[in-house]
């Protein structure tokens, strides 16, 4: 099935992530018996297991692997970490290709030892460092930005003006963007900067959640599409008129959601992509 043929729940992806307590071989039973179509697959998930056969696996059940997650982690005052981060990158490249994907996120890192100014040059450095492999294996890196209240730690790449401008200036259509609406909903140049995605092919990847309120950790309480302040629809559209018609990921992060019965869980999952994505 070409993406440009997906419709409706078809298009729905979900990430191994979101229903954490199962394990690969479970999500991709129960993903296929409720009819989703796509799926992201998360490194954990690919531990102890051989990959091209996992892969392999997830095809035999009619689901497309949408990408792997996640590279990135670049930024680093220490030296020894960044060359450490590059050769792991590297693996993940390798993986990417062995599962049977043909794209890799990243999550670009920071470290508070340094500006972010330092930290995004070692991004830029990092992502130019494993270019040649990506394009080698024909992977392209999509780079998520993050919320900015993850800046300390996880990424200097908080708007999608930053990824937009550092995927002008690597120059290559094997780097890309993700919007994921956690993290840009806020962002007042949304709009513009998702057309510009799409004026410029670097538009690779869409990622749902919802915002709830009140949100109380701010990484493991994310919420079910309608079930927060997200103008999900809305900034839908703009992805869409930007020329997007691939796979919707669903990734949810909750600890709330992670205590549940998986099975309901996907039952939810599944109500609100068709009531509010």
């Amino acid at each position: 099935m070409s993406v440009s043929s997906l419709t409706g729940l078809s298009r729905l992806c979900l990430h191994t992530i979101t229903t954490r307590p199962w394990n690969i071989e479970q999500a991709a039973d129960h993903y296929a018996s409720a009819g989703v179509k796509g799926i992201t697959v998360w490194r954990d998930a690919l531990e102890g297991r051989n990959v091209s056969q996992t892969g392999q696996m997830l095809r035999d059940h009619d689901l497309t692997i949408v990408s792997l997650c996640r590279g990135g982690f670049f930024a680093s005052k220490d030296s020894v970490k960044r060359k450490e981060t590059l050769d792991d990158n590297r693996r993940a490249i390798g993986e990417a290709y062995e599962l049977g994907t043909n794209k890799m996120l990243l999550v670009c890192g920071a470290d508070p030892r340094q500006s972010l100014e330092d930290s995004r040059k070692q991004i830029f450095e990092g992502i130019a460092a494993i270019l040649p492999e990506a394009v080698a294996a024909g992977i392209r890196l999509a780079v998520e930005p993050l919320h900015p209240m993850y800046a300390d730690t996880r990424s200097a790449i908080n708007t999608l003006k930053q990824a937009n401008d550092m995927d002008d200036a690597l120059d290559s259509s094997n780097v890309g963007v993700a919007v994921d609406v956690y993290h840009v909903w806020w962002d007042p140049e949304l709009e513009s900067e998702i057309a510009r995605c799409g004026r410029q092919g670097h538009l690779l990847a869409f990622h749902i959640s919802d915002w709830k309120i009140p949100t109380t950790d701010l990484l493991n309480d994310r919420g079910l599409m309608g079930e927060g302040c997200i103008p999900l629809r809305k900034i839908r559209s703009w992805v869409e008129s930007a020329g997007f018609n691939g796979f919707i990921e669903v990734e949810i992060f909750s600890n709330t959601y992670w205590h549940e019965d998986q099975s309901q869980f996907l039952e939810k999952i599944i109500r609100a992509f068709r009531d509010y994505a």
